[in-house]
């Protein structure tokens, strides 16, 4: 919070991300104006609207710190820059963003809203570190509905490879050291977006359908094709990295293309579940010779974004947000991922402060949030707190509200 207290115009704007940040950290089981500002000792959530609303600061100096803070943090030269999107639902169609469209999350059409995100991801840690709202053409083109939600007029269609091919200049232009990018088939398909990490020579291990054609010694083929001609004693097995049950082990084939990325290798990467035979397909790209080990290790990091929305999701509340506006929704969410970032951080450098115990397992983001909360939220939230008056403004709230439900019932359809 010292870090970012400078990016706020007025004192009281920083007390109030401040107090924004210890909710969002805290045991609350929903997160929102209403329950953190109980939890801070405000009589109102006036103040935690009014900082997400019309308070002056700008969440890209926030974005800035908090990328700074990862960085500096995990920082290592192989580090790897993972993209992905996820979706939030909502109800009712003015939240900035939402309509039926597909959620990852839910696994089905929803009616949600989505957003890209960018983490930073190494043998450290990870967190996320930038995200882009996706807006749908739905919303695109109807430049009186955007003004509604406070979309600046600037702001135009943007596909999700797209959103991600900003994330990464953005964090490449910034200095942040990263060797590779990772994700999944929505980005691996895009010719835009490969081209880019090409021209600026940053590796990447990016995940793509099976039907995905590339070019060959023998011709174009199909990457599922391809699997079928790999002999048995070309698949070696290899971890992707350590999971809860221990490592992820799969087989692996590696297949050079003969694709022209001006300079480096491009090649297809084929993972094996020997347990269901599934299989999974990646194009790689490399600016010089690496190993197999290498590209494996990189395509077992894409993971690390799932775990980064499942916490912050979990821990910190990222998609509990009731803002509607396109600048609360900046605001919530990188307010959010600090506070994320934060317990990632913290997490790790206890982890090497530690002495090894082969008893227990290493400390975990959710353990140090529990004791972050024993230890310093309890005592620290443990002055009284104006019950009483909380009990009098939710009534009142409730009321008005109980009023105008019965106004519209009563009126004439």
């Amino acid at each position: 919070m010292d870090t970012i207290a400078p990016r706020f115009a007025r004192c009281e704007a920083a007390r109030n991300a401040g107090a924004f940040v210890l909710g969002v950290l805290s045991s609350l089981e929903t997160k929102n104006c209403w329950t953190m500002a109980e939890l801070s000792g405000h009589a109102t959530p006036d103040k935690l609207q009014h900082l997400l609303s019309r308070a002056k600061w700008d969440a890209d100096d926030i974005r800035d710190d908090l990328r700074t803070m990862v960085v500096d943090a995990f920082a290592e030269p192989d580090a790897v820059l993972v993209i992905d999107e996820t979706g939030d639902l909502k109800k009712g169609d003015k939240t900035v963003g939402v309509q039926r469209q597909y959620s990852g999350t839910a696994g089905r059409i929803e009616n949600c809203q989505v957003a890209v995100y960018l983490s930073y991801a190494s043998s450290k840690g990870h967190a996320l570190i930038d995200r882009a709202l996706y807006l749908p053409k739905s919303w695109t083109d109807d430049r009186a509905r955007c003004a509604d939600a406070d979309v600046p007029d600037d702001v135009g269609f943007a596909t999700k490879p797209e959103l991600a091919t900003t994330l990464i200049e953005r964090a490449l232009d910034a200095g942040v050291s990263a060797r590779w990018v990772a994700g999944d088939e929505v980005y691996g398909a895009d010719p835009d977006l490969r081209k880019m990490l090409h021209d600026r020579q940053v590796g990447y291990v990016l995940a793509v359908r099976r039907d995905t054609v590339v070019p060959t010694d023998g011709g174009s083929m199909r990457v599922d094709a391809l699997a079928g001609m790999v002999s048995e004693a070309a698949w070696q097995t290899m971890s992707a990295g350590a999971g809860a049950k221990g490592d992820r082990l799969y087989s692996w084939a590696w297949l050079t293309t003969r694709e022209d990325p001006g300079t480096g290798e491009c090649s297809v990467l084929i993972r094996r579940n020997d347990d269901t035979g599934e299989l999974a397909f990646y194009r790689c790209y490399s600016p010089h010779p690496v190993p197999l080990a290498t590209l494996v290790r990189v395509a077992g990091r894409r993971w690390t974004v799932e775990e980064c929305f499942q916490s912050s999701k979990g821990l910190t509340g990222l998609d509990q947000h009731q803002v509607r506006t396109w600048t609360s929704w900046h605001r919530w969410t990188i307010l959010v991922m600090l506070a994320h970032a934060f317990l990632a951080v913290v997490t790790a450098a206890q982890r090497t402060r530690e002495h090894p115990n082969p008893a227990l397992i290493r400390l975990s983001v959710n353990e140090f949030r529990r004791l972050f909360i024993a230890l310093v939220l309890t005592p620290l939230h443990a002055i009284g707190h104006r019950l009483l008056d909380w009990s009098v403004w939710r009534r009142k709230h409730q009321r008005r509200a109980q009023l105008c439900h019965q106004k519209r019932r009563s009126q004439p359809q």
